[in-house]
């Protein structure tokens, strides 16, 4: 193998990877509700979203197989309904990216909370880059199981998890409670 080769590979692998991060942020950016939503099923439930995403993704791959081996220029249409379905997937694996950065919370999440989903996403993307268990097991999981996460965010409605997500914030908080409660009690005097 020569270096353009290794170079090659390096760039596919590395571009792979940075669209992951990419989709995730864009997710979380459009759509926090629907993330932090994804992210707190996670928590509650990641055997029931890998199990709703299979019985949702089974019979869409089934289908788009049927359609492809009918017609080839139903082909495009099979790739087209195929396509949903991958999008949810991302808006779902976002949650999975937002709960591994919520585990790694940082004092500047307060001002900036994408930067979880970012530090989340740089841990999934690493642990995808795994041969063979990242591959072929992780990353069809976290899609999979995103798909069921991401519709069970949808049909639930708000997460049920507050936002306080690190000692930082919670004093923020704290602060701004009692904060009012002081200044109203020395202008009553």
């Amino acid at each position: 193998m020569i270096m353009a080769d290794v170079l090659t590979w390096f760039l596919i692998i590395l571009g792979t990877l940075l669209v992951f991060i990419s989709h995730w942020l864009g997710a979380y950016g459009l759509f926090p509700t629907l993330v932090e939503g994804a992210a707190e099923r996670y928590g509650r439930r990641p055997v029931a979203a890998t199990f709703l995403g299979l019985a949702v993704l089974v019979p869409v791959l089934v289908l788009t197989a049927v359609l492809s081996k009918l017609n080839p220029a139903l082909g495009i249409v099979a790739l087209l309904i195929l396509t949903v379905p991958v999008m949810i997937a991302l808006l779902g694996s976002a949650g999975l990216a937002l709960r591994v950065g919520t585990g790694l919370a940082s004092p500047s999440d307060a001002g900036q909370p994408w930067r979880r989903v970012l530090r989340g996403g740089i841990v999934l993307a690493l642990v995808f880059l795994l041969p063979l268990i990242g591959w072929f097991v992780m990353m069809p999981w976290a899609l999979v199981s995103g798909l069921g996460a991401a519709l069970m965010a949808m049909r639930g409605g708000r997460p049920v998890v507050p936002r306080v997500s690190s000692a930082a914030d919670a004093t923020a908080a704290t602060v701004v409670t009692v904060a009012p409660v002081v200044s109203g009690v020395g202008a009553g005097a």
